[in-house]
C-alpha cells in the first residue's frame, strides 16, 4: 500500500503540474504588470514572432520595449515563441516617436531593431505593428552546463552504473536546481524553467504505454500468451526449427500490437521451458526471440517506444508506419529466419524430441486458456483500441487516446466481474520506473534542446550532408543504429527528434523519409547488443536468473552481425522507394 499511495501521490504531483502549466500556456505571452491609463491617450499595440535559425520558436523570451530609449513594457514569449505589448502614449507622442524592440534570452544573443512611431498602422487612437525577430544561438555557460549534464546523465544509464530512472531524475533534477539557485544570480546559467521542464513532457507517450500496460496487465491472467505457446508446439510437431519460426512470427506479430518488452516478458519463462524439455539451450531460442521482437515492433506505431515517440513528435498516424514500414520489416523477418538456421540450426538438430504427442498433452495440460470470459472481453477490447490505432488519422485523435480508453474499459470489466485485483495491477503490471524514466528524460532532452546542444548537432549534420538527401537520409540511420547498439534507443531517439524534424524541413524531397531512416535505426540498431534495446535486457535478465547467462560480447557475436544485414536492407530500402 505505501507503493501504491506513492505513485499515487506522484502521478497527482505531476497532473497538478500539468495542468496549471496548461492553463498558463493556454494564454500565450505574458505581459508584464498593468499599465496606467492615459485618459484621451493612444494606444499602440506591437507583437511578432521570436524565432531561432532554425525558424523555430523560441519561447520564455524577454521582450523589452523602449520609445525614445524610456522603457515603456517587459512581455515574455509564449510557447510558440509570439509577444503581445500593448501600451498607451499621449495624444500625438507616437508620431515623433521611435519604438525600440529588443529581444534576449539565455543561450541566444540579444537583437533589436528600430521603428518610427510614423510608419505604424493606425486606426482611430490604435496603433498597430508586427515585427518578428531571429535570434543566433551563443555557446554559453547554460550550454556547457546542460551538455556536461547530459552526458553524464547518458553515461550512467548506458553503463547502467546508477538505475536509468534515477539518472534521468538526477540530470533533470540537476539541471533545474542549477537553473533556480546560480541562474537567478546569473542569468546566463538559467539552463531551463520549471514550465518548460513540463512542457517538454510528451504525456502523448506516457499515457499510451500506461494504457497498454493495463491492457496487457489484464490479459495476462487468462493465460493466452502461455497457450499460444503450446498451440505453436503443437503446430510444429517436433520439428524445432518450425517451432522457432512459428514463435519468432507470433513475437514479431505480438510486438507490432502491443510493446515488445512486454512481449517478452511474457514469453520468455514459456520458451526457457520448452528449450528445457528440449535439452537445448535456451538462449539458442530466446535470441531469435529478442530479435523478431524488434523488428515486429518497429513496423508499427505502437509496436516500440522509439516509434511511439517518433510519432507524437511528427504527427505521423499508426497507418502511415504500417505503409512505411511493415513490408520491410517482413523482408528482416525474412531474413532472421535464414539467419537463425545458419547460426542455430545444429543446435535445434540436437534437440532430444521424443514422444512428441505426449509432450503436447503435457503443454495443453499446464498452459490452457484459464479464464475464456476474461479473455474474450479483452480481445474485444483490444480489437476496438487497434481499429481506433488504425483510424486515429481520421478522427484526429491521439493514439494515447484510444489507449486508455480500451485500458478503461477492460478494467472496469475485470473489476465488476472480479477477476483481477486492482491494487495488484496497479502496482506490478504498469511499470511505474518506465514512465517515470520517460517523464524524466524529456526533460532532459528538453533542457539541452533549450540550451542549443541538437541545434548543434544538426548543423554538423546539415553541413556534413550538404543538404544532400542520400547523405543525411545515410547518416541518420548508421549514427541512430550504432549508438543505438550501445545505448539504449530510448534516450538517443528523443535526442534525434529535433535534428530530423529540422532536416526534414530543409533539405527537399526528404518529406517523412528521414523519419523512417530514424526509426529503422533506432529500432533495428536494438538487436546488435544486449544493452541496444529495453527487450534485450528485459529477456537476458530472466535467462539468467533461471541460471542461463549470456555476455555482452556473446550476445554481440551473434545479434550484431544480423543487425547490420538488416540496417543494410533498411538502408537499400529507403534510398530505392523513398517511403512516404
Amino acid at each position: 500500500m505505501k507503493t501504491l499511495r506513492y505513485f499515487v501521490t506522484t502521478a497527482l504531483i505531476i497532473g497538478f503540474t500539468l495542468t496549471g502549466s496548461s492553463v498558463m500556456a493556454g494564454h500565450g505571452a505574458k505581459s508584464g504588470p498593468p499599465k496606467a491609463i492615459i485618459p484621451g491617450g493612444e494606444t499602440v499595440n506591437i507583437s511578432g514572432l521570436i524565432l531561432d535559425s532554425h525558424k523555430e520558436p523560441i519561447d520564455e523570451a524577454e521582450i523589452v520595449i523602449s520609445v525614445n530609449d524610456r522603457e515603456v513594457d517587459r512581455v515574455t514569449t509564449a510557447h510558440n515563441g509570439k509577444y503581445v505589448s500593448r501600451f498607451q502614449l499621449k495624444k500625438g507622442e507616437i508620431q515623433k516617436s521611435f519604438i525600440k524592440v529588443k529581444a534576449s534570452k539565455t543561450s541566444f544573443a540579444s537583437q533589436s531593431l528600430e521603428v518610427k512611431g510614423a510608419e505604424l498602422a493606425q486606426k482611430g487612437d490604435h496603433f498597430f505593428i508586427s515585427e518578428d525577430l531571429t535570434l543566433p544561438r551563443v555557446l554559453g555557460p547554460a550550454f556547457w552546463i546542460s551538455t556536461v549534464v547530459f552526458i553524464l546523465a547518458y553515461v550512467l544509464i548506458a553503463f547502467e552504473l546508477l538505475h536509468r530512472t534515477v539518472a534521468a531524475m538526477l540530470g533533470g533534477a540537476l539541471m533545474l536546481v542549477i537553473s533556480y539557485t546560480i541562474g537567478t544570480i546569473n542569468p546566463e546559467y538559467h539552463v531551463v524553467s520549471f514550465d518548460s521542464a513540463i512542457n517538454s513532457i510528451d504525456m502523448n507517450v506516457i499515457f499510451l504505454l500506461m494504457g497498454m500496460m493495463i491492457i496487457v496487465g489484464v490479459l495476462k491472467h487468462t493465460g493466452v500468451f502461455q497457450w499460444c505457446a503450446y498451440i505453436s508446439y503443437k503446430l510444429a510437431r517436433g520439428k524445432v526449427f518450425v517451432l522457432a519460426v512459428y514463435l519468432m512470427i507470433f513475437t514479431a506479430i505480438s510486438s507490432a500490437f502491443l510493446d515488445n518488452v512486454t512481449t517478452m516478458l511474457l514469453l520468455t519463462g514459456v520458451a526457457i521451458e520448452i528449450a528445457v524439455s528440449l535439452s537445448i539451450n535456451p538462449l539458442h531460442l530466446l535470441i531469435p526471440l529478442v530479435l523478431a521482437s524488434n523488428i515486429g515492433g518497429t513496423a508499427t506505431l505502437i509496436g516500440d517506444p522509439p516509434n511511439i515517440m517518433i510519432g507524437s513528435y511528427a504527427g505521423l498516424t499508426f497507418m502511415d508506419f504500417v505503409i512505411a514500414l511493415a513490408l520491410v520489416c517482413l523482408v528482416c523477418m525474412v531474413v532472421l529466419v535464414i539467419f537463425t538456421k545458419l547460426v542455430w540450426g545444429r543446435g535445434y538438430a540436437a534437440a532430444k524430441v521424443q514422444n512428441v504427442q505426449e509432450y503436447i498433452q503435457v503443454l495443453k495440460a499446464e498452459y490452457p486458456i484459464t479464464d475464456p470470459r476474461l479473455l474474450t472481453y479483452g480481445l474485444a477490447v483490444l480489437g476496438f483500441a487497434v481499429f481506433l490505432f488504425l483510424s486515429h488519422g481520421y478522427w484526429h485523435m491521439e493514439v494515447s487516446v484510444a489507449a486508455l480508453m480500451g485500458a478503461a474499459a477492460l478494467l472496469t470489466i475485470a473489476i465488476l466481474t472480479e477477476k483481477v485485483n486492482l491494487i495488484e495491477l496497479i502496482e506490478k503490471d504498469i511499470e511505474w520506473p518506465t514512465l517515470m524514466f520517460f517523464i524524466f528524460l524529456f526533460i532532459l532532452v528538453g533542457a539541452v534542446e533549450s540550451s542549443g546542444l541538437l541545434a548543434l548537432i544538426a548543423d554538423w549534420i546539415l553541413d556534413l550532408s550538404a543538404g544532400n538527401f542520400v547523405m543525411a537520409c545515410s547518416l541518420i540511420i548508421w549514427v541512430a543504429a550504432i549508438m543505438s547498439a550501445f545505448v539504449d534507443n530510448i534516450p538517443f531517439t528523443a535526442t534525434m527528434l529535433p535534428i530530423v524534424a529540422y532536416l526534414s524541413s530543409v533539405i527537399p524531397g526528404s518529406e517523412n523519409t528521414l523519419w523512417w531512416a530514424l526509426a529503422l535505426g533506432a529500432c533495428f540498431g536494438g538487436n546488435g547488443t544486449i544493452i541496444g534495446a529495453s527487450a534485450n535486457v528485459v529477456t537476458m535478465g530472466i535467462a539468467e536468473s533461471r541460471g542461463y547467462r549470456i555476455s555482452f560480447l556473446g550476445f554481440m557475436k551473434t545479434a550484431f552481425p544480423y543487425m547490420i544485414i538488416t540496417i543494410l536492407v533498411a538502408h537499400a530500402w529507403l534510398l530505392i522507394f523513398r517511403p512516404q
